[in-house]
């Protein structure tokens, strides 16, 4: 079983009689554990997820590797750097959809993503009412 963090904005405040209901963000599923595409592809999968900083940190940590240590060590910090990308790449997604104001608002324990959603359906309609 696979746990998924659901990010939704809050509740808009309703708007006026009559006045259809405000445009809401539909909510965001992300799988929690390690990402074996950032440890792959490394500053181009946090570029693709809009993690501008955390692609240029990956990117300069990994120039910099090359650039100032010897050959026998160049390998393993790229290796160990990579691997630290993939473990941390889906907690700098959380926090990035934090900042944009899609907070977490549960979990979900499913086999897949298709599942996560028909359990997210079942458990908050409240949230899965917003998607196109």
């Amino acid at each position: 079983m696979k746990l998924y963090t659901v990010h939704a904005a809050p509740p808009p405040p309703p708007g006026p009689e009559g006045w259809p209901e405000p445009k809401v963000r539909p909510p965001v599923l992300v799988r929690e554990g390690f990402s074996l595409a950032a440890t792959i592809f490394g500053p181009f999968w946090f570029a693709w997820n809009r993690l501008w900083w955390e692609a240029l940190a990956l990117l300069v940590l990994v120039v910099a590797a090359a650039l100032l240590l010897p050959e026998p060590l160049l390998s393993a910090t790229t290796v160990v750097l990579h691997l630290l990308a993939g473990f941390e790449a889906r907690d700098r997604l959380r926090a990035r959809l934090a900042r944009i104001g899609l907070p977490e608002r549960g979990v979900v324990v499913a086999d897949s993503l298709d599942t996560a959603w028909f359990r997210l359906g079942q458990q908050r309609p409240d949230l899965v009412r917003s998607l196109p």
